[in-house]
């Protein structure tokens, strides 16, 4: 454990010029100040090798989250200073954040720790209200959103010359604020990126804070590289610019309870295993067969949902529902919880249209469920001696229409542990990054009582019909 800090750090920031744009529109969000924050500290950490798994992710945008808070109740200019010191005091246990992506010689990559600055906005938006962001059903207001972020579409590569991450915060006119932390996706996951936020509001409130396991023991001893000629980088995988709506759904506790009770209702029969096509080990399973979690079914719902609105889909189409698993509780032995990376892998669950559209919500359920039970330590290490036989960036995106991607996870702890001194966040937002149509993203609700809010990403044709189908909505309920 690292205890917090009692005294500011010395020296860490330097301000840079401070301008507010004077005929800037009235509904824009407009940067007021650019500070750069070095860690409180010189780092030993050395050079941080990306690993099998931090790689494919150099082609993805930079990850971009945060937290709408309400008015801190204190004065703006000491907010600041106490967010740029914890954030300081945070990159000091962080070191890798605050480092640069170096290609070496022999084609690998890593991150060096050198202590490089990253860089803190403060932004104003005094037309804006909360309500202007979180509007009861309603799509979410990219135009403003997008405002939230710096490094807006960065491409991970891109950290080889640009900061691995960043922050801003904004001043709405109401009082309230939004943090917002973006984050290269190839030096982080879900889990290490909440982790670090985590860590910043602790060292921020002034209460003890876990450090990262900074060992590469996760596949860390490959010799595989990816080589970009001419050293230009990737591109993302997806067309970025393609139209899309955004909306955030919520379910309730008793909702998600109604999904699990319904895809858990098999009996002992052989329908588990002919629905999966995969070998269940019984002296794990509930009433004789593997039980089904919530979030399974949760997302089996939306899966035969999205795709019943897909209607030029053919039915003998192939439809793939795409979620990252971690793997750091997977593999044998196990990792650290607090692995620092990319520590996870993608498994892809698959069906014809007319599969999905013949079969109930336990069927897809059981499918998905054997798909996650599926990939344990093995499934995992073949997984990785496959990419390095043919390393690649990860393809992101939905070619073919019938595709859904599920990322974040409603285990995140991004209302838990993410009180910077003012009290529980109000929501959860992101920006544009890797988004297209079939992405979509689950958050943990705000009450923290097992509700889950999930952010889909749509092409229009599809959200339009989504939100015109009584079965899926049956479930959906505005959030308290």
């Amino acid at each position: 454990m690292v205890e917090a800090p009692s005294a500011a750090p010395a020296t860490v920031v330097v301000p840079l010029t401070q301008t507010l744009c004077a005929n800037a529109p009235a509904t824009s969000v407009t940067v007021v100040s650019k500070q750069t924050v070095r860690p409180d500290g010189a780092s030993a950490v050395g050079d941080v090798k990306l690993s099998v798994s931090d790689m494919p992710m150099l082609s993805c945008h930079y990850i971009q989250k945060g937290l709408f808070f309400p008015p801190p109740g204190v004065p703006i200019a000491s907010l600041v200073s106490s967010l740029v010191c914890a954030l300081s005091r945070a990159l000091a246990v962080f070191p890798a954040l605050a480092g640069r992506l170096v290609t070496l010689d022999d084609g690998r990559i890593v991150i060096r720790c050198d202590g490089v600055a990253v860089e803190f906005y403060h932004a104003v938006a005094p037309a804006l209200s909360l309500g202007d962001f979180l509007v009861p059903n309603a799509d979410v207001p990219t135009r403003l959103t997008k405002d939230l972020f710096p490094m807006d579409r960065t491409v991970s590569y891109d950290g080889h010359r640009r900061p691995l991450t960043s922050f801003q915060l904004t001043v709405l006119g109401d009082g309230a604020v939004f943090v917002g932390f973006v984050a290269n996706h190839a030096v982080v996951d879900g889990t290490s990126f909440w982790h670090f936020f985590n860590t910043w509001a602790g060292l921020c409130r002034g209460t003890p804070v876990q450090p990262p396991d900074l060992r590469r023991n996760f596949f860390g001893d490959s010799t595989a590289v990816i080589r970009f000629p001419g050293g230009a980088g990737p591109a993302v995988t997806f067309d970025a610019d393609a139209p899309l709506r955004e909306r955030v759904l919520h379910f309730s506790a008793a909702a998600i309870r109604e999904l699990k009770a319904k895809a858990n209702q098999w009996k002992r029969s052989d329908k588990f295993a002919e629905a999966n096509g995969k070998h269940v080990d019984e002296t794990k399973a509930h009433g004789g067969y593997r039980e089904i979690s919530s979030f399974q079914s949760l997302c089996a719902h939306i899966w035969r949902a999205v795709t019943r609105s897909r209607r030029l889909l053919a039915a003998d189409a192939t439809t793939t529902f795409r979620m990252a698993v971690n793997c750091r509780h997977r593999l044998r032995p196990a990792i650290s919880p607090l692995y620092f990376g990319n520590a996870i892998q993608s498994v892809a669950t698959t069906a014809t249209v007319a599969e999905l559209a013949s079969n109930d919500l336990r069927w897809a359920a059981a499918r998905l469920n054997a798909t996650v039970v599926a990939h344990e330590d093995g499934a995992i290490r073949r997984a990785a001696a496959e990419w390095e036989a043919a390393p690649r960036c990860f393809p992101l995106g939905n070619p073919d229409g019938a595709a859904l991607t599920m990322g974040s996870s409603p285990r995140f702890p991004m209302y838990d542990g993410n009180d910077f001194g003012w009290g529980r966040a109000i929501a959860v937002r992101s920006g544009r990054a890797n988004k297209f149509d079939g992405k979509m993203s689950a958050f943990p609700g705000q009450a923290g009582d097992g509700s889950v809010d999930v952010e889909f990403c749509l092409a229009p044709d599809t959200m339009a019909r989504l939100l015109g189908d009584h079965e899926f909505l049956q479930y959906v309920s505005r959030a308290p």
